[in-house]
């Protein structure tokens, strides 16, 4: 993205810092994106000490000139327990975004540290961290939504939304299951190569919402169908993606069948849920995962400004 020099520095810099990848954007006064970019500097890859330096090796040309430290609002596992610095959950039932946010002094004095703080639920228990930001930002943009949102992911979040707050959440680990299966299981032998089946992942994923209980021995049919039919890379990749999201729609059928879902993800992974769901009968509408998460920042930094005195 092309900056805008005399816009720099910007009045506030937005921050999602997932497990894999750190994403920033400098945003100008109005709520404007003056500039973005991203690393593969996951809390995944840091330890405590190296969070700082991952984030100026971003944002460091953004600061020059700045007469006051610049805000920044970060949310995802920044805030995790192995993060910069741990921020508090807060329990369910609770609207997705509420202040104080956590401050961190950083070492440099030209920016200054806000952290979201992620959901918790004692029963049965679950957290999340960064979603709760999307979840902002989509009641942004509909504030009167009552029902589901799916936010398909490492760890697949289903939030039900009652008057603008998480009244509970479920998380599911089919990202994760996939990509262990899929690299380090006896399956990556029959899924190298490119390709996808549409009609095998959406078979698939009806075979485990049908029959959930089936799910292992389908999954080591896979690998079967490659060495005795010659099944090819594409079909067995659909085939697990399918029966993965087919199992988790089936431990959350009564969130996806009350009066309203939404999906909020990106590129095919998204597809793919809403694809699954139609197959269903039911009709998903959908929102990127990025310009979610962007508004919710904003609406993070908007209690921040509510917090700082004039």
């Amino acid at each position: 993205m092309m900056q805008v020099a005399d816009a720099f520095p910007p009045a506030w810099i937005a921050v999602d810092w997932g497990t894999t990848a750190l994403r920033v954007w400098a945003m100008g006064a109005g709520g404007t994106v003056l500039a973005a970019v991203a690393s593969d500097q996951g809390m995944g890859a840091l330890a405590p000490q190296a969070f700082e330096p991952a984030l100026l090796a971003l944002i460091e040309p953004w600061l020059a000139g700045a007469g006051n430290p610049v805000p920044v609002v970060a949310c995802g596992m920044v805030g995790a327990r192995q993060g910069w610095r741990e921020a508090a959950y807060r329990a369910v039932p609770c609207t997705p975004l509420g202040g104080p946010l956590l401050a961190v002094a950083p070492h440099d004095p030209r920016f200054t540290l806000h952290i979201v703080a992620g959901l918790s639920q004692a029963e049965p228990a679950d957290v999340m961290r960064g979603e709760e930001v999307q979840i902002a930002g989509y009641l942004a943009t509909h504030p009167g939504f009552e029902g589901t949102l799916c936010l398909p992911g490492t760890h697949s979040k289903w939030a039900t939304i009652r008057a603008g707050r998480v009244s509970s959440f479920q998380t599911c680990m089919t990202g994760e299951l996939f990509a262990l299966l899929s690299t380090t299981s006896v399956l990556r032998h029959a899924l190298g190569g490119p390709g996808w089946d549409d009609a095998a992942f959406l078979d698939a994923s009806a075979e485990a919402l049908a029959a959930p209980e089936t799910l292992s021995t389908r999954l080591f049919a896979i690998r079967a169908a490659s060495l005795l039919a010659g099944q090819s890379p594409a079909t067995a990749r659909a085939r697990l993606s399918g029966l993965l999201i087919g199992a988790e729609l089936a431990a959350t059928r009564a969130l996806w069948q009350g009066p309203a879902v939404a999906i909020v993800g990106a590129g095919q992974l998204a597809s793919h849920y809403a694809a699954a769901l139609a197959a269903q009968g039911r009709v998903a509408v959908s929102a990127d995962a990025s310009d979610v998460t962007l508004r919710g920042l904003a609406a993070a930094y908007a209690i921040l400004q509510q917090e700082t005195p004039a």
